[in-house]
């Protein structure tokens, strides 16, 4: 019998779910999604949890992709969660909601993990950076496929800003941004990250990629910049990778 697991996405405006084949990296059920509460306390977010798992009458193992660094379970840094939540050790809240074995990384390093085993990065060596569009900006970096956990790089200040406030896709929305005004504010992003790391490749990710069209191909790099083969499920299947230790610290 194929190894399933489920995987939760807690993202700033919605908390996504699904079971995943963590054979294929392909979902094994429809996406449930459940709008992210205000503010997202954990008791709050920890009920969104709850109500996905009795939709799908999980009873095994469950990966949860939270927005912040992760260290030993613990969420470090809550940018676009209640900032409650800093200091939590995630696993151990939801666990106890939900009487299941929890297992919570950085969002970001999932839809990385995801998009390195079955997306647009599988078989990739160099250095490779997936990006996330989204309320804010996440990141995960590779290095011939192995993973530096917990990098920020929608932390660093562009223009005087975190560079999330100026260039995550939630932005470009709340501010009324035409894709040619986007496109510059991205632009101005991705020649920092290049100067910084120097990737091989660079994969983006978040519902944004959808709409790759409208902004990649005006974008000007040295490195190669693909949109994420999984779009917006890779969150997801990583975070369901995440029970297998492929994103154990």
């Amino acid at each position: 019998m194929t190894s399933r697991a489920l995987g939760i996405d807690v993202g700033g405006s919605g908390v996504k779910g699904a079971i995943v084949n963590l054979s294929s990296g392909r979902l094994a059920s429809a996406r449930y999604r459940v709008k992210t509460p205000q503010p997202a306390t954990p008791r709050a977010l920890t009920q969104a949890v709850q109500r996905i798992v009795r939709h799908f009458r999980w009873k095994g193992r469950v990966g949860v992709g939270m927005p912040g660094p992760i260290k030993g379970g613990m969420l470090m840094l809550a940018n676009n969660l209640d900032k409650s939540w800093s200091g939590v050790r995630v696993h151990e809240v939801f666990s106890r909601a939900t009487g299941l074995p929890i297992i919570a990384v950085n969002d970001a390093d999932c839809a990385g993990l995801a998009e390195m085993k079955f997306g647009a990065g599988k078989g990739k060596r160099g250095t490779v950076v997936m990006i996330t569009l989204g309320t804010g900006i996440g990141s995960s970096v590779f290095v011939d496929g192995a993973l530096l956990p917990n990098t920020e790089l929608g932390q660093f200040e562009l223009k005087g800003k975190r560079a999330e406030v100026r260039a995550a896709a939630r932005i470009r929305k709340t501010q009324n941004l035409t894709w040619e005004k986007y496109v510059k504010r991205l632009q101005q992003y991705f020649d920092m990250l290049e100067m910084l790391f120097w990737p091989d490749l660079i994969i983006v990710g978040g519902g944004i990629s959808r709409k790759a069209g409208k902004f990649l191909p005006k974008l000007e790099l040295h490195a190669k910049i693909v949109p994420a083969a999984l779009k917006n499920e890779a969150g997801i299947i990583g975070a369901a990778l995440s029970v297998q230790g492929i994103a154990r610290r």
